[in-house]
C-alpha cells in the first residue's frame, strides 16, 4: 500500500501525512508540480522530527510515477463527488490511494482513467475534509480491511 498525492498545494498538509505515513511504514508518492519546496519550513514543522523515516519519492508528472513505481498497483482514486463509500471499497495490500489537490481534487481525466475511486460520506454543511484528515481516514480504513491493524 502506499499514499499519492497528485499535485499537492499545501506545505502543512504534505507534512501531515508524511508523519502519517512515517507511523504507518507507508511510502509518500509526490507528483509535481507541488505548490510549495521540499525545504518549506511549514512542510518539515508539520512532518517533525520524522522526516528520516518517510519514504518519499517525488515525480515530475503522472506518467513518470506510472511507470517507474505505479504500474503494479491498483489505483484508488479519492474524491469528495463520486465513489463507494471508504467503508465499502474491497481493499488490496498493493493499493495505491490517490489523492488530489486541496483546491480542486483530482482531475477528471485522470479519474476516468482508474475505475476505484472512493469518497468519504459526509452529511454535514462542507464540501470537502482536509486533505491530510481524508488521508488518514483512508489508510487506517484500506488497513483495518486487509488486516494490517490486526496485532498493532
Amino acid at each position: 500500500m502506499h499514499i499519492v498525492l497528485f499535485e499537492p498545494e499545501i506545505p502543512p498538509n504534505t507534512g501531515n501525512i508524511a508523519r502519517l505515513c512515517a507511523a504507518t511504514a507507508t511510502d509518500l508518492h509526490l507528483i509535481e508540480p507541488l505548490g510549495f519546496s521540499l525545504e518549506d519550513k511549514y512542510l518539515k514543522r508539520a512532518g517533525l522530527d520524522y522526516w528520516p523515516y518517510v519514504s518519499v519519492f517525488v515525480w515530475p508528472d503522472w506518467e513518470a510515477y506510472i511507470e517507474a513505481a505505479g504500474h503494479n498497483h491498483r489505483h484508488v482514486m479519492a474524491s469528495s463527488k463520486r465513489g463507494v463509500a471508504v467503508h465499502e471499497v474491497a481493499y488490496d495490500s498493493n493499493d495505491a490511494l490517490v489523492f488530489g489537490p486541496e483546491t480542486r481534487g483530482l482531475p477528471n481525466d485522470l479519474m476516468d482513467k482508474y475505475t476505484d475511486h472512493v469518497r468519504i460520506p459526509m452529511w454535514g454543511k462542507v464540501r470537502s475534509l482536509n486533505l491530510s484528515t481524508a488521508v488518514g481516514i483512508v489508510l487506517y480504513q484500506a488497513y483495518a480491511a486487509t488486516g494490517v491493524l490486526n496485532g498493532k
